[in-house]
């Protein structure tokens, strides 16, 4: 049988996709060399980013499956090199381009990344884990999404979504992890073991300004914010860093809660943001029976969605009720969101259809140049 000419090598290649930037190695100049030899054997050398690269295995088995699968190819031995400063730096080029100055690509004018920073007026509500299960729920629908874990105080992202590695720097580029199809970052991903962070509020906005113009994302459809409780330093600094950022507010459905989230979702006011929609976390407990109990009472979210229709002049819609559910703390417990690892469930039915609601919302064209011009 003809050995595979270097092309078909190449083809195969390009579908080997780098688990940290998401695009096929051959695109990102980490293909030094790729040969067929005698016997079948085929040989390739691969660049990594960094020597300690925590991919290194990933990224050898890919190489090793996509080539075996060829005719012709009886084994595979792939060589990992490391690349250079230069190779390193058109890397960067590739990525974020020529412009020496940084900012946060989210801002550009060109950007079409939807926004969303979820809020709550007070702790114990559930924000984290509505975030994390809506960003895989819309990475499972193909869109292109991330995450910023904004709570530094409280940070459980990394946690809930199973991330144990930490991020690949790249000289002065950060690499998110990506987990379950999604990119994330976290200050929880930079302290050692279940160390506290004790940062006054310059030191918080600077973190977060790191996070979105250090950290290479890539081309998102959605960027997910996990922000703190209450109306704090973080909230003010996400309104600042990103602008066209919209509001997701979660409550639980007693009165008093409504109460407190209706100001964390007003801060809109002053900063100028858009309010996406209210969602209602532990809505009710469904018993073995099939009734249902309303264990922290009920009309939360209906509640809050009315108030900040009136306190925006805007409506503000009630996007779902999601109900208590062993298997959501279960799946947090163990890093896998219920979305993925139970989406019969009621509560992972809510969420979805959440998602379904926010995945169908691109922001509009209004104000962007296309770059077409008359001839």
């Amino acid at each position: 049988m003809n050995a595979p000419s270097h092309s078909t090598l190449l083809a195969a290649l390009a579908t080997v996709i780098d688990p940290e930037l998401r695009r096929p190695i051959t695109e990102l100049g980490m293909v030094e060399s790729v040969e067929a030899l005698d016997g079948g054997r085929v040989r390739a050398v691969v660049r990594l980013t960094i020597a300690g690269c925590p991919l290194r295995g990933t990224i050898t088995a890919d190489v090793t499956g996509a080539l075996a699968k060829l005719d012709g190819v009886t084994d595979v031995d792939v060589e990992l090199t490391v690349m250079t400063a230069e190779q390193r730096a058109e890397l960067r080029e590739r990525l974020k381009g020529s412009a020496p100055e940084r900012g946060i690509p989210f801002n550009d004018e060109g950007s079409l990344t939807r926004i969303y920073a979820v809020a709550s007026g007070k702790g114990g509500v559930g924000k984290s884990s509505v975030t994390v299960n809506l960003a895989c729920a819309l990475a499972a629908r193909g869109l292109r999404v991330g995450i910023v874990d904004a709570d530094v105080y409280g940070f459980s992202v990394p946690g809930l979504m199973g991330i144990t590695q930490a991020p690949t720097r790249v000289d002065e580029m950060i690499l998110p992890p990506v987990s379950h199809g999604v990119k994330v970052i976290s200050i929880g991903m930079f302290v050692a073991g279940n160390q506290p962070v004790a940062w006054r509020g310059p030191m918080l906005h600077r973190a977060l300004e790191q996070f979105l113009s250090d950290v290479y994302f890539g081309d998102l459809d959605i960027l997910l914010l996990d922000l703190p409780p209450g109306t704090g330093d973080v909230a003010i600094s996400v309104a600042q860093l990103l602008p066209k950022a919209e509001l997701l507010v979660v409550t639980t459905p007693q009165a008093a809660a409504a109460d407190v989230a209706e100001r964390a979702g007003a801060i809109a006011v002053q900063t100028g943001q858009k309010i996406a929609g209210a969602i209602e976390n532990m809505s009710f407990l469904t018993l073995p029976d099939g009734s249902t109990m309303e264990l922290f009472g009920s009309g939360g979210g209906e509640l809050l969605a009315k108030r900040l229709s009136q306190t925006v002049n805007s409506p503000v819609e009630l996007l779902g009720q999601i109900p208590l559910d062993v298997a959501l703390r279960e799946g947090g417990d163990a890093g896998l969101p219920i979305v993925l690892s139970d989406p019969d469930s009621p509560a992972a039915a809510a969420l979805l259809a959440i998602a379904d609601r926010l995945a169908v919302r691109p922001r509009g064209l209004s104000g962007l140049s296309l770059g077409v011009t008359p001839r």
